[in-house]
């Protein structure tokens, strides 16, 4: 901030999340700075003042400084010219008022100082920061339409603050719901996941529901199970997992869970846990023994075994939740005591390796992974 107030005094105020998280009292993840300066302004001021910046994002006014590995972003103060739902072309202005009506909620149009003064420049945007109330400013379909993610950002800065979901926006973006469908399915499952990252995200999720936006973007899903989920989650002191709320969405049905992993363009390691959850091999946890609780662990892994039971006590069906969360903890997977070179000794080769590892290995699991070396080589030397 001295180096922007070196190359113009009075030009440059933090703005959004920093501000908005420092007036709740929490810690602010980003932080954001808005500027009078104009963006190659900006690359010649940090460079004078030896701080490597980068042109992010220049053509839309911002420029990201570097500072002991820390990013900061200052953006030039701007005004919409043209929209079309996905990314603006932008005009530069030394206009806070202008600036500040481009935004998308009243609260995260605050302004600070370098000296920690507040500018209201959106009546209302302190109370709001304070109060949790999530308001679009103006015309909350306008705001919509210029980008249309800030459906789901409506939502999840709800979900995060917890005040009541404002009824004009949740009207405009019910409204305006088609429109997430030019969105990037990468951008509405990172948006998605922040969502379900809140300690208690069941009120917006139900909200969302209700207003038809869950249906646009995940057609099979419903946020019914998401209150009994948290409760479960608080009863057993375990931190929100984006993908077990995720599951708790959808019906827990192989072709329904892939088709979500492609709609929603997860990564192949969060398509595999969804579908490990789903898997119909897996058997209801709440009714399984000790002995069949190791084996659902070697079989499914210890994740997927805990993601079914706390969709199961969620939904009323799970009896033995920390059972299973405690036998997880503690267990290790064992080792199979006999590989392929003892096979092709005993004399096998081709397709026999292969039937008799997996008999040898279905005996062992039986035997409760008791089952020693010696016996499972005889077994390779007189398989079935």
């Amino acid at each position: 901030m001295a180096a922007l107030e070196a190359a113009r005094p009075d030009g440059s105020r933090f703005v959004g999340g920093c501000v908005r998280n420092t007036l709740r009292g929490i810690p602010a993840d980003d932080i954001d700075i808005a500027t009078q300066i104009l963006p190659e302004d900006v690359m010649t001021a940090m460079k004078a003042a030896g701080i490597r910046a980068l042109p992010t994002g220049i053509e839309h006014g911002t420029v990201t400084a570097i500072i002991d590995s820390e990013p900061f972003e200052i953006t030039s103060l701007r005004r919409d010219v043209e929209t079309d739902g996905r990314r603006a072309v932008v005009a530069f202005t030394e206009d806070w008022a202008e600036d500040a009506q481009r935004r998308d909620f009243r609260l995260n149009a605050i302004y600070a100082g370098p000296d920690g003064t507040l500018h209201e420049v959106v009546p209302g945007s302190i109370e709001d920061a304070l109060s949790g109330r999530v308001i679009f400013i103006g015309d909350g379909d306008q705001r919509l339409k210029e980008d249309y993610l800030r459906i789901l950002r409506f939502f999840r800065f709800n979900a995060w603050y917890g005040a009541d979901v404002d009824a004009e926006g949740l009207a405009a973006c019910t409204r305006q719901k088609d429109g997430l469908a030019k969105i990037a399915r990468e951008r509405i499952w990172k948006e998605l996941k922040r969502l379900l990252e809140a300690p208690d995200p069941s009120d917006a999720m139900l909200a969302m529901e209700e207003s038809g936006v869950l249906a646009a973007i995940l057609p099979e899903a419903s946020a019914g199970a998401l209150p009994a989920l948290v409760s479960a989650e608080q009863g057993e002191g375990l931190a929100p997992d984006p993908m077990q709320r995720l599951m708790a969405l959808l019906p827990r049905r192989l072709r329904e869970v892939r088709e979500a992993g492609r709609i929603l363009r997860l990564s192949n390691a969060e398509r595999d846990r969804l579908a490990a959850w789903a898997d119909p091999a897996l058997a209801h946890v709440g009714t399984l023994s000790p002995a069949d609780l190791a084996e659902a662990f070697y079989r499914h892994g210890t994740e997927a075994v805990c993601d079914r039971a706390l969709i199961e006590a969620a939904s009323g069906a799970g009896e033995s939740l920390k059972l299973v969360l405690a036998s997880a903890a503690r267990w290790t997977r064992p080792a199979f005591p006999v590989g392929g070179e003892d096979a092709l000794a005993a004399g096998l080769s081709g397709p026999a390796v292969g039937n008799a590892l997996a008999q040898a290995e279905e005996a062992w699991i039986a035997s409760g992974f008791t089952l020693p070396r010696e016996a499972l080589l005889a077994r390779l030397s007189q398989p079935d």
